[in-house]
């Protein structure tokens, strides 16, 4: 996975499944090259209910390596500046956070970039989304409630599909199918109530793609030391 400090996760006015292979739009242009100097990511994101009905005003989430989270009600070309600034003091450690205590999956459903996503990244997200409604159900008060799912354009290495991105902790899972489900889910579930470092051991060694805020030799470092205690 690319490192990076922050992911900024732009709400879709249309589902990923509609995306062409390329959606460069001028809002999202814009953002990453401003956000891509202090090392930020910025991809679109569909939870099944668009606030806006195009790409000019859009709402965001972003998610900081330093637990910190921030929503964006409203991003326009003309606040685009102030916005910046506000996701830059997140960083910093400054400025307001908006973390709600909630586990956000993104799976990677960007068909017409690679069919691989468009087919079994659509059945992860379906099967994701049956594992917590089955869930919720047995237990309404459970970790699982608070579990918000969401299909996302081309996360890059689409070889590994399905691809999920767990935030607001980072992790990066790679080539699951349905059958892999209930076993992440639990896993998932033992990292939302634990103390989180980014020291902590992969979640998923042999699925692990990598984890927000640590350098490539980082990761490959937890990837190997995950082994040793394996064996």
């Amino acid at each position: 996975m690319p490192p990076h400090l922050c992911y900024i996760f732009l709400q879709s006015p249309q589902p990923i499944s509609r995306f062409p292979s390329r959606l460069m739009v001028p809002i999202q242009r814009a953002l990453q090259l401003k956000v891509t100097k202090w090392g930020a990511l910025v991809n679109w994101a569909y939870y099944g209910s668009p606030v806006s009905k195009n790409f000019d005003e859009v709402s965001a989430k972003a998610f900081f390596a330093n637990g910190r989270t921030l929503d964006i009600s409203r991003l326009t070309m003309s606040n685009l500046d102030m916005v910046e600034e506000q996701m830059r003091d997140c960083l910093s450690g400054n400025g307001a956070s908006s973390f709600d205590g909630a586990v956000h999956l993104y799976v990677c459903t960007h068909g017409a970039r690679d069919c691989r996503c468009g087919s079994v990244g659509k059945d992860v997200a379906e099967a994701i989304r049956r594992e917590i409604s089955a869930r919720t159900e047995a237990a309404p008060r459970g970790l699982a409630s608070r579990f918000m799912i969401a299909e996302v354009g081309h996360v890059g290495g689409h070889q590994y599909a399905a691809n999920l991105l767990v935030y607001p902790h980072g992790e990066w899972l790679g080539s699951l199918t349905p059958e892999h489900i209930p076993t992440t889910v639990d896993k998932i579930i033992e990292l939302a109530s634990t103390p989180f470092s980014k020291d902590n051991l992969p979640l998923l060694p042999s699925n692990w793609r990598g984890r927000m805020g640590l350098s490539n030799g980082a990761q490959k470092e937890l990837v190997d030391y995950s082994k040793i205690t394996r064996s």
